[in-house]
């Protein structure tokens, strides 16, 4: 029988109080993201991407806006990605000692300027560097470490389901998350969930299933269908982080307009206290994602995107009628993937 999503697990030495997790999200997930997904239910947060060179040579923007880690944040688990053994295994030395609990390595990444470079979802097609990179960051940090990767580099290619195979069979890692599309697709197409079940039934740690969890039904037939140990919340959780309580069981109705405002008032108190003046231009990427809830329009959305100033931001939402007063049964819409 299946163990059910609240049901805590644990890969290596991390014990992890469900079976529902923060994916990680580049240029998004930072500290005060993966606290948000904490505060609705998930078990733990994974860091957006960060760079082993940037740590191992002391960037100090990553050092100290990017490898921010809270007291509250743990279990907490920060990726790197990379391609050089040694530059890894320093960047993971300094990930374990700004607290994190667990270290994962980006190897599915599809985006040209990382797989460029030997990273990312290149390193598919060289398994013997990819295997060094998990036993360096072990080595490094002295922590359990993962890896997150695609089912291959193209369609009919099943390069990283074998990478996979291989890495745990050689006690490289802790836990994979494995994202059943080949690279090229993107996030586009159908995840392959058979292809992942062959790949739960054929290792011994830990598999995360991710891509294709737009909601909670799909989050919860994927589970099923992929035989996987957990649930990785990717861009399904934009604007509705409601989705870690639907899926530990807390929540069973979607949120009032008033509750999502709320969220959105406290992400922008976050990311002011966060990024400071900066917070302005980063925050243009959420408004769309509570846009619906909230009962805005796409010139209301336009709005806020044009605005310079917080508290002019706050004026704006705060002048919006209620979508639940013109809308009876207005329910939240979560972004799709």
């Amino acid at each position: 029988m299946r163990a059910p999503l609240t049901e805590p697990f644990s890969i290596g030495s991390v014990e992890i109080a469900n079976r529902v997790i923060l994916a990680p999200l580049a240029g998004i997930g930072n500290w005060f993201v993966r606290t948000q997904a904490r505060r609705h239910g998930a078990g733990m947060a994974v860091s957006e991407m960060v760079s082993s060179f940037a740590l191992h040579y002391g960037n100090e923007r990553t050092l100290e806006q990017i490898l921010v880690i809270k007291p509250d944040e743990h279990p907490v688990s920060v990726q790197l990605f990379g391609y050089d053994p040694s530059v890894m295994e320093s960047a993971a030395r300094v990930v374990a000692e700004a607290g994190a609990d667990i270290v994962d390595i980006n190897m599915g990444c599809p985006v040209k300027k990382v797989c460029k470079t030997g990273a990312g979802a290149a390193l598919l097609g060289d398994p013997d560097l990819a295997i060094e990179l998990a036993r360096a960051a072990q080595r490094g940090s002295g922590l359990p470490v993962t890896v997150k990767l695609r089912s291959g580099l193209r369609a009919g290619d099943h390069s990283g389901y074998e990478l996979a195979l291989a890495l745990a069979d050689c006690g490289a890692v802790a836990a994979i998350g494995f994202h059943p599309r080949p690279a090229t697709v993107q996030h586009q197409g159908r995840p392959d969930y058979v292809l992942a079940r062959r790949l739960a039934e054929q290792i011994e740690i830990p598999m995360v299933i991710s891509g294709g969890l737009a909601d909670g039904d799909s989050a919860r037939r994927a589970y099923e269908e992929s035989g996987a140990d957990a649930v990785m919340i990717a861009r399904g959780s934009f604007g509705n982080p409601w989705l870690f309580e639907e899926l530990t069981g807390s929540r069973s109705q979607p949120p009032s307009r008033a509750e999502v405002l709320d969220e959105l008032l406290w992400l922008i108190e976050r990311a002011e206290q966060h990024f400071g003046m900066r917070a302005v231009g980063w925050l243009r990427k959420t408004y769309g994602w509570y846009a619906p809830a909230l009962g805005l329009t796409r010139a209301d959305t336009d709005r806020l995107n044009r605005l310079d100033d917080l508290e002019a931001v706050r004026a704006l939402l705060a002048e919006r009628p209620s979508v639940e007063a013109s809308q009876p049964g207005c329910q939240h819409q979560p972004a799709p993937v």
